[in-house]
């Protein structure tokens, strides 16, 4: 029997286990996949190597990507992330994976996870917060599910064409499989249309309504009357929104939302090629007992002192399985602390200022580009940080060029259409550059 020196289980710990499941061998836990799949060859392990050159392999690795530019967005940004924030996430007590069962021993984690929880729905402005989610996308399916579940016969949900296509792929994953009917809200001219929400709501048997501010295209939506609209049909609104945005545009709970989502990525996480990010979810008090994941409660210990526990544990999975809205129950902890450090950092003159920064540089952009004569507008709305633009050349094409040119010069949305984002962290000669590679002739 095979020892290794990483694993923590001792030769008579493994014959202790093997006895209870009836096995004389490890082997015989896996007799049961066929010869035919089974890997025969060597792996191809690197010798064992110093410190310094294992530092010195994985640098080079690095290397092998390539670092652009970033004008790409749909819902992962190139935000900037004060040096602090990783020093301090990057604490021993900090990295480890443990779950706070036990308040007693877990002070430190439940803290900054109430911190967390305060900031955000400060943020959203909405009663509520729970410990953070998986991501975006997850975050707003479980919305829809909690819309479903706080609904006693309705069973739509209304969604908006709006919001993000990726986003719009979870839910109608969790959907299918929950039995809701998840049923599109028409766009005109790259909004909501509101007309069509209206006739959708006047025919009943609805739960919740999802949109999306800024939506997709980076659009700044009016949801205007949209809030009493919803709640006179008895349903609940829910509004996924960009993290970083809300440090400057109306907040979901100033919308009328019931329930507000989205990712936290933009809240200094570096993009990272994909991930991780962090899903946010708040709500109003009335919905708490139907949010999943977890909440941390502030109380008072025996000795009178300020104390932090996981609270509400009557509806969690793990009293309730059977009864759970949600089969969520872990939360993206170490994520949520970057999210906390980040704004205690920034503070709201810094989120705003970031915030700024990044609307005028993406403004400026748009102008140039369409100083171009090569690019339009798509649309005629305001937006923010992000915009879509239509031109008559391929949009594959130029973001080939692009991306050879050094540059990450955006999303396609279809065949002439792109979505373009900017953030804070983009210089006036970045954009520049930008402008002068989409609007060269030959390609």
């Amino acid at each position: 029997m095979a020892s290794f020196k990483y694993f923590p289980h001792t030769e008579e710990d493994l014959r202790e286990m093997m006895e209870a499941v009836g096995v004389k061998s490890l082997d015989e836990l896996y007799a049961d996949i066929p010869e035919s799949v089974r890997f025969k060859g060597s792996y191809e392990l690197p010798e064992a190597m110093s410190e310094q050159d294992l530092r010195q392999y994985f640098d080079t690795l690095g290397m092998l990507n390539d670092q652009l530019v970033c004008f790409a967005g749909a819902g992962c940004y190139d935000h900037y992330t004060p040096s602090v924030v990783p020093n301090i996430v990057q604490r021993s007590e900090f990295l480890t994976s443990y779950t706070p069962y036990q308040a007693e021993i877990s002070q430190g984690t439940l803290h900054y996870i109430f911190e967390y929880q305060s900031m955000m729905a400060e943020l959203t402005g909405m009663d509520v917060s729970n410990a953070s989610m998986y991501d975006g996308a997850t975050a707003t399916a479980e919305a829809v599910m909690m819309a479903f579940a706080a609904a006693k016969k309705a069973t739509k949900v209304l969604v908006s064409a709006t919001l993000d296509p990726k986003v719009r792929r979870v839910v109608d994953t969790y959907a299918h499989y929950h039995g809701i009917d998840i049923v599109t809200i028409r766009q005109a001219d790259g909004v909501t249309d509101k007309a069509d929400l209206m006739q959708k709501l006047s025919e009943g048997g609805v739960a919740g309504v999802l949109l999306q501010a800024p939506n997709y295209y980076g659009i700044i939506e009016d949801f205007t009357d949209v809030a009493d609209a919803v709640h006179d049909a008895k349903a609940l609104l829910i509004i996924n929104s960009v993290a970083a945005d809300l440090g400057v545009l109306r907040t979901p709970r100033e919308w009328g939302a019931d329930i507000a989502v989205g990712d936290g990525q933009s809240l200094g996480i570096p993009m990272t090629f994909g991930g991780p990010g962090v899903g946010y979810m708040c709500c109003t008090e009335k919905l708490i007992r139907k949010m999943p994941g977890r909440i941390v409660g502030l109380t008072k210990d025996d000795r009178g002192q300020r104390a932090f526990v996981l609270t509400l544990q009557a509806r969690e999975q793990h009293i309730r399985r059977q009864k759970a809205t949600s089969n969520i129950c872990s939360n993206q902890s170490l994520m949520a602390l970057f999210v906390t450090i980040y704004l205690s950092i920034m503070g709201k003159q810094g989120l705003v200022e970031a915030a700024n920064l990044s609307y005028a540089g993406a403004h400026y952009l748009c102008d140039k580009l369409v100083a171009t004569g090569k690019f339009k507008l798509t649309y005629d709305q305001p937006f923010f940080n992000e915009f879509c633009v239509t031109t008559n050349e391929p949009v594959d094409e130029l973001l080939t060029h692009s991306v050879g040119c050094g540059f990450l010069g955006g999303v396609k949305v279809d065949d002439h259409t792109m979505l373009i984002a900017v953030t804070e962290k983009r210089t006036k000669e970045e954009i520049d550059e930008f402008v002068e590679i989409l609007n060269e002739t030959s390609l």
